[in-house]
């Protein structure tokens, strides 16, 4: 499917195809593709995560104070905002930065290379998180559900990051 539908729509440069291949319950390849500056991020269980062919890995900024984030927004924020807004406040106090950009596939792909070093967001779907799921866990970094539980791809809620970033990023969700 495409995701960033709505930056699609408004010709808006950051959307991409993502595509994840589920065996017996696990993630065992996905790829994600951005046409607009052609790269294809890819993974395979067990055989790590690549742009372009070469391989990737999660940033190693540790402290949220040092990090850029990225996050989204579900479609009903205005009819809901005190579901994501406080959230997003505290993240956006402690961290170096937030970004919003509207495509959770390739923001995952993002903090698996490095250019964001975590994630997190609420009322996903399982094709927006099914490849980049792969492509962060094969990059080294670490994806769970809010609380820290494991990752389901119908749980909505995700928090991602390395190792260490992901501990404290779970401490203000």
């Amino acid at each position: 499917p495409l995701d960033g539908t709505t930056n699609f729509a408004h010709n808006y440069p950051f959307f991409c195809v993502s595509v994840g291949v589920e065996v017996a319950g696990a993630m065992t390849a996905a790829a994600v593709y951005d046409p607009v500056r052609d790269e294809l991020f890819a993974a395979a269980t067990g055989a790590g995560a690549t742009l372009n062919g070469r391989p990737i890995r999660v940033s190693p900024i540790a402290q949220m104070e040092d990090a850029l984030l990225v996050t989204g927004f579900p479609y009903d924020v205005r009819e809901h905002p005190e579901r994501h807004v406080p959230l997003f406040q505290d993240f956006l106090l402690r961290a170096q930065g937030v970004r919003r950009d509207g495509s959770a596939a390739l923001n995952l792909c993002y903090v698996a290379m490095g250019r964001f070093d975590g994630m997190w967001e609420g009322s996903l779907s399982p094709w927006d998180i099914a490849a980049g799921s792969l492509i962060i866990r094969e990059a080294g970094g670490v994806i769970t559900g809010y609380t820290g539980e494991s990752l389901r791809l119908d749980g909505r809620r995700i928090v991602t990051a390395n190792p260490a970033l992901h501990a404290r990023m779970l401490e203000v969700v």
